[in-house]
């Protein structure tokens, strides 16, 4: 940013991230360009920033103010749902029921290479709810139980999934490809056990630590998916339908202890307290923009009623190797 630039106005509150006022004339993508630098160091200090007046309603514009704030931006591999993809790393939000909360993670915390940003763009605000949380993983892992916090740190924690074709993300949607052999070659490059069973499906386990520290302070954050994609997590009948329907092995995903044991309701239930506690809220304008420093921040989606549509990039990729995990990852 040139000496001449004007810096943007920050708004700050106790109860919603850091709020940029982007004053662009028509022209997201060149404002974006012209504040990258103030923006980034807003995100590094505060962990997240919303960038309001940008006026974010076509994709195509989207996308090149993506590009603009971030770069290079990362293909989306192993979701957990699955996502419209759209030209140029662009995708839509996940595809989550919307009477239902997506509880706090980090993206792709499970990944040997995750995004160390994302960025949501609100091309349509839902008419009620839907509000994006937000939470400092360093304060969520100093607030949680010492015994808890010790032992993740000295275990980690495994996913384990169940690709079906009937809900959650596909073999293909997940790795991008369902030639069985181009799976295996990828889950053998990425430290994730698996196996094929007579019904199609395909199992997979990975081992992964739960405390990493942010390759850019050294600063030490609670940085895993333990309590979202925990089966105690799921709306009781879900969970319920989906043992009934799979077993209690074929879920499309849990999480548990790093030797193996299952995670207590009670563990979950802690953690999801834990999270609130340190909540805030982004409550969407349309065209509104959301960067997330996402090894510090963990982010979660509230229900929301009428029409919502979003747009996501995942950016500055980071392998867990340079985080110091305090485990190291394996098949499981």
């Amino acid at each position: 940013m040139s000496l001449s630039t004007p810096s943007p106005d920050i708004e700050l509150s106790t109860d919603s991230p850091p709020l940029v006022y982007a004053d662009c004339a028509g022209d997201p993508e060149g404002w974006t360009a012209q504040h990258r630098e103030a923006v980034h160091a807003v995100v590094a200090e505060h962990g997240c920033a919303v960038v309001r007046g940008l006026g974010l309603m076509d994709p195509g514009v989207t996308a090149a103010v993506f590009k603009q704030a971030a770069g290079t931006l990362m293909p989306d591999r192993e979701p957990f749902a699955p996502r419209r993809t759209y030209p140029d790393g662009v995708y839509s939000a996940t595809k989550w029921p919307p009477n239902q909360l997506m509880c706090m993670h980090h993206e792709l915390s499970y990944c040997l290479e995750f995004p160390g940003l994302l960025q949501f763009a609100c091309l349509e605000a839902a008419a009620s709810g839907g509000a994006t949380g937000l939470a400092d993983a360093g304060a969520v892992l100093r607030a949680l139980p010492e015994p808890l916090a010790e032992r993740f740190g000295r275990e980690g924690w495994i996913l384990t999934r169940t690709y079906h074709e009937e809900i959650g993300a596909s073999v293909a949607e997940a790795f991008g490809t369902d030639d069985r052999d181009a799976v295996a070659a990828y889950c053998r490059a990425h430290a994730i056990g698996f196996s094929w069973h007579e019904d199609g499906s395909l199992r997979t386990r990975q081992r992964r630590s739960a405390i990493v520290r942010h390759p850019r302070d050294g600063s030490p954050t609670w940085f895993n998916q333990i309590a979202f994609l925990n089966e105690w997590t799921m709306e009781p009948e879900v969970r319920e339908y989906l043992v009934d329907e799979y077993g209690p092995d074929g879920l499309p995903f849990n999480t548990l202890h790093g030797n193996g044991d299952p995670i207590d309701e009670d563990v979950v239930r802690t953690l999801n307290e834990v999270y609130a506690a340190h909540t805030v809220r982004t409550r969407w304008h349309t065209g509104d923009l959301l960067l997330v420093d996402n090894i510090r921040t963990a982010h979660s989606r509230e229900p929301f009623e009428g029409p919502r549509e979003m747009l996501v990039a995942l950016a500055g990729p980071v392998r867990l190797a340079d985080c110091a995990p305090t485990v190291e990852a394996a098949a499981g």
